[in-house]
């Protein structure tokens, strides 16, 4: 059974950071593109980052481009989600996604495309 697992997620204010965790177990890790996706209430749910299965590549959306980075350790199963200089209206709930992609260094940004979700962690930012 898959899993995926947020974590560190919280209250903080403007300016200040968070290091989002997504521990993933059932499946093999390094066969899947991993991304960062969030969702504010009555709102569709955005891209926000995705790193290859090789971790050679990520793409992060132009919203948190030069403050959010997204990384993960095959060895340990888990992506992160680093934001810093966080804003107000990066409030949302995060998800991690996996998606099975062949292409070692393909970069999936549509969320239809993912194949797994984890429940998501809840980031408020207080002006």
């Amino acid at each position: 059974q898959v899993q995926l697992v947020e974590s560190g997620g919280g209250l903080v204010q403007a300016g200040g950071s968070l290091r989002l965790s997504c521990a993933a177990s059932g499946l093999t890790f390094s066969s899947f593109a991993m991304g960062w996706f969030r969702q504010v209430p009555g709102k569709e749910r955005e891209f926000v980052a995705v790193i290859s299965r090789s971790a050679g590549s990520t793409v992060q959306a132009d919203s948190v481009k030069g403050r959010f980075t997204i990384s993960r350790d095959n060895a340990k199963n888990t992506v992160y989600l680093q934001m810093n200089s966080l804003k107000p209206e990066d409030t949302a709930v995060y998800y991690c996604a996996a998606d099975l992609v062949v292409d070692r260094n393909f970069l999936p940004t549509r969320l239809q495309g993912y194949d797994y979700w984890g429940q998501g962690t809840q980031v408020t930012v207080s002006s």
